[in-house]
Order: structure tokens, then sequence, then C-alpha cells
């Protein structure tokens, strides 16, 4: 299993905005390539004053559907991303191996 996370820090400002456009557009759009599973939505604390900052957390079954998700849709989903927010949006991503889960 592959943990793709996008942390994302956002202007004070558009949050509401940015949020709202998450839930009603981004992550349908990236859920509906059917390369993930699930997606987890999560607010970071400790953020830099005048911003906040979230992580958008994609969970993939293989690398191969992750894979198929960098070759065929990345490009547009986060260009789509980029220029909405430019200038008021950093992002940075990060792939995770899920090695083994513990729940209780």
């Amino acid at each position: 299993m592959i943990l793709y996370n996008v942390t994302v820090s956002i202007d004070n400002s558009i949050h509401l905005d940015w949020l709202n456009w998450m839930r009603s557009t981004h992550i349908p759009d990236v859920m509906a390539t059917d390369c993930f599973k699930e997606c987890r939505l999560s607010r970071v604390h400790g953020e830099e004053e005048g911003g906040m900052t979230f992580a958008v957390s994609y969970i993939a079954p293989s690398q191969e559907k992750y894979d198929e998700y960098q070759e065929k849709f990345a490009q547009a989903l986060q260009n789509d991303h980029a220029t909405k927010y430019a200038g008021k949006i950093a992002a940075f991503r990060t792939l995770l191996t899920v090695l083994e889960e513990f729940k209780k």
C-alpha cells in the first residue's frame, strides 16, 4: 500500500475557499481516477503566523496504481490547483510505502 501525502500551506484569507474547493472538486476529481482507495484531509497544527497548513493523504493499493496516477492524471490536477491558488499556497508531496498497519 502506498500513501501519497500532499502538504499545503495556505494564506489565511483563502483557507475556507480552498477547503470548499478541495472537498467539492479536487479530491473528488483525484478519487475519480480510481487510482486511490481512500483520502484523508487533515489540519496540521503549529503552522506559521498568517497561514494554515493541511495534509491531504491518498491511499493507493499498489505502486502500479500510484504510477498510473502520476503518468495519466497528476500533472493536469496539480496544474488546476496551482493555477486556481497561484501565489496563495505552497505545496510539497511525499510518497510513503506502508509497511504495516496497526488498528484497534
